[in-house]
């Protein structure tokens, strides 16, 4: 079929298939370096990941709802597991068994030894920081204290001796709070009369009388804790020493509620509250695809970045106040803030580039002394088309000079060699050779024919 074409077009085919040919090896040799690396490296996240939240109507079930819509614009889907809690969330995580990536973990909320026990023989996790304030919430009965003072305030957590207390369901992590509480005061669990409600009937079981306190731990916009704070008969305990409380447990914080929070027109609270609150981490298995880890810092940064009842425009997410170590992803992203690739390419796009950049480079500096032996190559195959001919012409020049062979042979095969020589194409740069091989045989020829005229 080549021989129908036109010539240049012939030549022009045949040159292509010469590259190919030459360079066909290399381009092989790149795209198993390639597949490796992108075998090794992993660059695209999975679509899908879970994640453990907490009870139904929690502020861990709400804020887990935000994440996956969040992560939904990159066509990841986020599975909500709900949970009892953070205790419960923690030690899923640490479960090879379970099929949970990331989970709301508060802190203080592990028991010390059973969290270390966890950690030397568990799946290890990393924090990818603290997203909110979550204080600690007590609410009591004002005829219960009444036993206590006049004023009828609770003043002391002393003062909660034989009390009806509910301090969390099992697993929530108010529990291991409460504990921790008890004891730095002094105070053994069996002081208090327990129940391990969930927040909703233990808060009816406050309304009703038959508890005399319920504990919690949630964000102040929680719509239960803003209803017991406007609701007749129910107070707020405040910790007046809650300096002294931050410096002896270190995962809590003093803060205080401002007057007005609640309702500017009816003034509550009266006066600033000064509270404890221990920080809500975002905690993930150190196996996580580290796509993954930065689309979740982005996405608290968007659900937990603005101004709270406690907190300030910027404060969250952080990377201060973590029991745990902080994953890489989270700490390049406090540092420098999200991928630069990721502000002008589409995720899939920027993050392919982020892992794969080094890949590429290395590659390349393999490649590039390689490809220094394609030029030779290319050029040995293209010569070699027209040198190869150059053996039978020497032939034939042996069989004239040493007259072992007949002329009429030696003639024969020099019109065969002149007859291909005339079809070999050649790219233009190399057709001087090729014309050297036609003059070389015309010069064969000429030497057989002043052979034929001295022939006696």
């Amino acid at each position: 079929m080549l021989s129908r074409m036109p010539r240049l077009l012939r030549t022009t085919l045949l040159s292509i298939r010469d590259l190919i040919a030459v360079t066909g090896p290399f381009v092989l040799i790149a795209l198993l370096l390639l597949a490796g690396a992108y075998y090794l490296l992993d660059p695209t996240p999975p679509k899908r990941v879970v994640l453990a939240t907490g009870p139904e109507q929690s502020d861990y079930a709400e804020f887990g709802k935000r994440y996956a819509t969040e992560l939904k614009r990159y066509g990841i889907e986020v599975v909500l597991r709900p949970t009892l809690g953070s205790s419960e969330n923690r030690r899923l995580l640490r479960d090879a068994a379970q099929t949970v990536d990331l989970g709301f973990v508060r802190g203080g909320s592990s028991d010390a030894a059973r969290a270390a026990d966890e950690d030397k023989s568990g799946v290890p996790l990393v924090s990818l920081g603290s997203l909110y304030l979550e204080p600690i919430w007590l609410f009591y009965r004002s005829d219960a204290a009444k036993r206590l003072n006049r004023e009828a305030t609770l003043t002391q957590l002393t003062e909660l001796r034989g009390w009806r207390v509910n301090v969390g369901a099992r697993g929530s992590g108010v529990t291991g709070l409460v504990a921790k509480l008890l004891q730095v005061n002094g105070m053994a669990r069996d002081s208090l009369k327990e129940s391990r409600l969930e927040q909703t009937p233990a808060v009816v079981a406050l309304l009703a009388g038959k508890l005399d306190a319920v504990v919690l731990a949630s964000v102040p916009e929680s719509l239960m804790v803003q209803m017991l704070l406007q609701t007749p008969g129910i107070k707020l305990f405040e910790f007046p020493q809650a300096e002294a409380y931050a410096r002896r447990l270190p995962f809590l914080s003093a803060v205080v509620l401002p007057r007005c929070v609640v309702d500017l027109a009816r003034d509550l609270p009266a006066h600033d509250v000064p509270l404890i609150a221990t920080t809500t981490t975002l905690v993930a298995r150190a196996a996580t695809h580290p796509a993954l880890l930065q689309l979740f810092v982005q996405a608290a940064h968007d659900i937990h970045g603005g101004t709270g009842w406690l907190a300030h425009a910027g404060q969250f997410p952080s990377p201060q106040n973590t029991e745990l170590p902080l994953a890489k992803e989270a700490e390049r992203y406090y540092r420098n803030g999200p991928p630069l690739l990721q502000r002008y390419l589409p995720f899939w796009l920027a993050n392919l580039i982020d892992r794969m950049w080094v890949a590429l480079v290395s590659i390349i500096a393999v490649l590039i002394p390689l490809g220094r032996v394609v030029p030779p190559l290319y050029q040995f195959r293209i010569r070699s088309r027209v040198f190869r001919w150059y053996r039978q012409l020497h032939d034939i020049e042996d069989g004239l000079r040493t007259k072992s062979v007949p002329r009429a042979e030696l003639l024969d095969d020099l019109n065969k060699l002149d007859a291909r020589a005339q079809h070999i194409t050649v790219p233009l740069s190399y057709a001087d050779q090729l014309y050297a091989l036609r003059s070389h045989i015309q010069m064969i020829r000429e030497r057989l024919s002043a052979a034929k005229e001295v022939q006696p």
